[in-house]
């Protein structure tokens, strides 16, 4: 006799069921766990965010810069840099700004600030300098950047000098700019791997 579809029928094999999605797992991890294990998670999540902003603000202190590291977002310093560029910014006070060194500066307005190359000093008679800069790939100096009746950049405008690079590394910084969608899932997804991570 035939057993199809009979009540002796054997199981079917495993992975013929309905599949689940990667999502669908994550909750169903996350339902499992206890308030204990969900609490020490957390912890775990909270420690990893205050270790990266304690990294942050010891570079902060070695550099001198108030942003140590910065992406390049235009194309206005090819081919020197492109953008998606990660650069390393120092910005100690006693070291003076150079005709063609890289600097990222602010300007009043602006809340991005901008990288570009000093292409002239002003030095003033009773020391203060001021410089003008300019984009390599640009045909223009910057005059036309800064701030209404403003023709030169002081040190204090200066954010930090590029001291080195990593060609490409700040893409992922620039999709998240563009795409914010995209941003917020990859948060979500950081987040929840780390609350549903359990030790090995």
């Amino acid at each position: 006799r035939s057993r199809l579809g009979g009540a002796g029928s054997s199981p079917p094999p495993a992975g013929c069921g309905p599949s689940r999605g990667p999502a669908m797992d994550l909750f169903g991890d996350l339902r499992r766990m206890n308030k204990r294990q969900l609490y020490y998670q957390v912890l775990n999540f909270a420690m990893i965010v205050s270790s990266a902003l304690m990294i942050w603000k010891g570079l902060i202190v070695i550099t001198g810069s108030e942003s140590p590291i910065v992406v390049v977002l235009s194309g206005s310093m090819e081919p020197a840099f492109h953008r998606g560029d990660l650069l390393f910014l120092t910005n100690f006070h006693d070291d003076p700004i150079r005709a063609g060194e890289i600097v990222v500066f602010k300007v009043e307005g602006r809340d991005i600030p901008i990288v570009h190359r000093v292409i002239k000093i002003h030095e003033k008679e009773n020391g203060n300098i001021k410089f003008l800069t300019k984009g390599d790939n640009n045909e223009v100096d910057d005059r036309g950047l800064y701030k209404e009746g403003q023709n030169w950049l002081e040190k204090k405008d200066v954010v930090g000098r590029a001291r080195g690079f990593l060609p490409y590394v700040g893409m992922v910084t620039i999709i998240m700019n563009d795409y914010p969608k995209f941003k917020y899932a990859l948060l979500a997804v950081m987040g929840a791997y780390v609350l549903l991570k359990r030790e090995s």
